[in-house]
């Protein structure tokens, strides 16, 4: 039998004071916006809410042609042809956004992405869903496949683009982490999202990113619209060494979309900082072993803990280390042993695994069986 059980470690930083920052003030329905090393929410504002994605959902198609790509079962050169239906549907008799793609012709896959990445298309879209799947629906159910493997449970679909569909349904955080994945994982790819203009079949059109060029150090992602939830944007800047994610949803207009998200981000730039916790394999505490030659041993991160708090005034942060007791010898060094969690009041900020820093072997009998006295006495109580 096991049990939860929890150190309070160390209290940092102050209660908060009457010059606290003020949160940030917006328009929009849904927010998320976050730090991407430490993994730090700056805004959370009801972003869990279920919405339809309209275009927010092309970011789930180009993650799964990345992720084809990198395991080597598609390439950039493949060519797919464009049926009736992809040009019906997607092209320009849809009056929605396309890439021009003629029927008829094949189109390389390279030339698909940056459709879609650049010119929001949804003709390239359906063309790569019939050209891998067999049909939309075939490849919707891969994308929605695809969404809980890589951890995110609220993400479904119905097609490949976004166009209206009752089984298109995300939320603004799962979306905003997808964007953070895409930008880990596949880095040889994300630089399309910052193309600035692509021409295709003779028409050039510009990213319609609206803050690519408006706003220093963004380089990414998409932007979305239905009547139902209104403007939607997902966005990463990068500057200065700090990289945010944002996800919005819920304006009404597009220049609220813009200029909302533009503030967001330049305020979580101007207000933030990272400061450094402990350093990779600095000791934290030590965790009690139970029948062991040692009735503890030293945890550590792998990596640096950092968090990112307010420049000014920050907030009082708690950190808690949990692990499951007894934790029995033997305990191998490396082991993962117990989790590091930093709160700000009640929200959790960061969560970084610890491991054992050295090997504790099994104690002698004398030593195993008060452990067992003490195991019973903790579960009798």
């Amino acid at each position: 039998m096991h049990a939860a059980f929890v150190l309070f470690i160390f209290i940092m930083g102050a209660a908060g004071s009457a010059n606290a920052l003020e949160p940030l003030k917006t328009k929009a329905g849904q927010v998320f916006l976050m730090e991407a090393s430490t993994g730090t929410v700056l805004i959370d504002k009801d972003s869990d809410k279920i919405i339809p994605p309209a275009s927010l959902a092309k970011l789930m198609t180009t993650e799964y042609i990345f992720h084809l790509l990198k395991t080597g079962k598609l390439t950039l050169d493949t060519t797919f042809p464009v049926s009736e239906y992809a040009w019906r549907t997607g092209g320009a008799l849809s009056r929605t956004s396309t890439m021009f793609a003629a029927w008829r012709s094949e189109i390389r896959v390279e030339d698909l992405l940056k459709g879609i990445i650049v010119q929001s298309a949804n003709d390239g879209c359906i063309i790569l869903a019939e050209g891998i799947a067999g049909s939309e629906e075939a490849f919707a159910d891969l994308l929605t496949a695809r969404a809980k493997e890589i951890g995110f449970s609220h993400l479904t679909f119905g097609n490949s683009n976004g166009l209206p569909n009752p089984e298109n349904l995300v939320t603004i955080r799962e979306l905003t982490l997808l964007a953070k994945h895409i930008h880990d994982t596949y880095p040889e790819f994300f630089r399309y999202y910052s193309i600035p203009e692509f021409t295709w079949n003779n028409i050039r059109q510009r990213n319609r990113n609206p803050l690519l060029g408006y706003l220093d150090g963004v380089d990414g992602m998409k932007t979305g619209y239905t009547e139902e939830s209104g403007y939607a944007i997902i966005s990463t800047v990068e500057r200065n060494g700090v990289r945010l994610y944002l996800g919005m949803s819920g304006l009404e207009t597009e220049d609220d979309r813009k200029k909302q998200a533009a503030a967001a981000l330049e305020w979580g730039l101007d207000n933030f900082k990272s400061r450094k916790v402990f350093q990779p394999g600095e000791v934290v505490t030590s965790v009690s072993v139970y029948g062991g030659a040692q009735s503890s041993v030293p945890v550590a991160a792998k990596q640096p803990v950092s968090i990112f708090e307010q420049k000014i005034d920050p907030d009082r942060v708690n950190a808690k280390v949990a692990y499951d007791w007894p934790l029995k010898a033997p305990v191998s060094k490396g082991q993962q042993v117990a989790t590091l969690r930093l709160y700000k009041d009640e929200t959790l900020v960061n969560e970084t695994p610890l491991y054992a820093q050295q090997d504790i072997g099994q104690g002698d009998l004398k030593g195993r069986a008060f452990d067992a006295i003490i195991e019973l006495l903790f579960f009798w109580i």
